[in-house]
């Protein structure tokens, strides 16, 4: 398991050699070790990447994501025999007991809200409409307090006529934030030896990410945090998906933790698989605290 996110923005062939990704560009030749490789994110439509590569991408349990010709995440590798996986892990998987799911999905509902109310404190507006919603909240989310805070939300960050389903630069790095987020959930449940197909909550049919979709709701509002501090920005720019990408070596606080958003990732997806296989009795820790931290320096290489 890397730390490295690598971004390959121009026209760039890429191969494999002696544990290398080596990266042959307009400007030279790059080659950067296969086991630092964390993230892969080729943000261009004008890539060559062999099949060798890939392998040993999958292998080194990197997630690789490609674009499409609107510079969209369109499409993520998902390794087809993860090492930890097991026939008893998904056994329990598939039955997991609902009682347990109805809790996890609760504590998720709860932070992903107080998450919310935490960014709207930070930039000095309005929470208090919020956390009427999170007040509400019942086992389960029976009432779906969760899409009301929500509206209430985002018109409160941004303003009273964003719309969050507009064609918009704003939006679209929302989306794109979220598909960064989305592709390291994948990883971890993954790397742990699970299916993302069957959520907790999700459960779309259409959707092969359920699972990563319902643990990375308390994450979204980092997102969200990082993308009001652009909310000026007229279109998605290079740099803007540079500072998306870097948002997973934002630094935060996590259980009283002094760490980094991927690293906090990789702990919360653990945990929680723990709670649901009755690892432990006790519901997974989710304390996340912003530093008003907005990341410049983050570990990232851009080709």
């Amino acid at each position: 398991m890397g730390w490295r996110s690598v971004i390959i923005t121009q026209h760039a062939k890429m191969t494999y050699s002696m544990n290398m990704m080596v990266v042959q560009t307009r400007d030279g030749i790059s080659q950067i070790p296969i086991a630092d490789i964390n993230l892969l994110l080729v943000s261009t439509t004008q890539a060559v990447i062999t099949s060798a590569l890939i392998s040993k991408l999958a292998e080194n349990q990197t997630k690789v994501i490609f674009v499409d010709e609107k510079d969209e995440p369109v499409v993520e590798t998902v390794g087809y025999y993860p090492g930890a996986r097991n026939l008893s892990k998904l056994n329990n998987q598939f039955n997991w007991d609902l009682q347990l799911k109805e809790k996890l999905w609760t504590k998720i509902v709860d932070r992903k809200i107080t998450n919310q109310i935490a960014v709207l404190k930070n930039y000095q507006l309005e929470w208090q409409n919020v956390q009427d919603e999170l007040d509400q909240l019942e086992l389960n989310d029976a009432t779906n307090r969760e899409a009301i805070a929500a509206r209430k939300y985002f018109v409160t960050l941004f303003d009273k006529t964003f719309i969050r389903r507009d064609n918009n630069a704003v939006n679209g790095a929302l989306d794109y934030g979220y598909a960064i987020l989305l592709a390291s959930f994948n990883r971890e449940i993954a790397v742990n030896g699970y299916l993302s197909y069957l959520g907790i909550h999700h459960h779309s049919e259409e959707n092969c990410f359920n699972l990563a979709s319902d643990l990375m709701e308390p994450f979204r509002p980092f997102v969200d945090y990082w993308v009001k501090a652009h909310e000026k920005i007229k279109q998605l720019t290079p740099d803007i998906k540079y500072g998306l990408v870097e948002l997973l070596s934002l630094k935060i606080e996590y259980n009283n933790k002094k760490t980094i958003l991927s690293n906090a990732i990789s702990e919360y997806v653990h945990d929680c698989l723990c709670f649901l296989n009755e690892k432990t009795k006790e519901l997974p820790e989710m304390e996340m605290a912003l530093t008003n931290e907005v990341p410049n320096d983050a570990l990232n290489d851009n080709v």
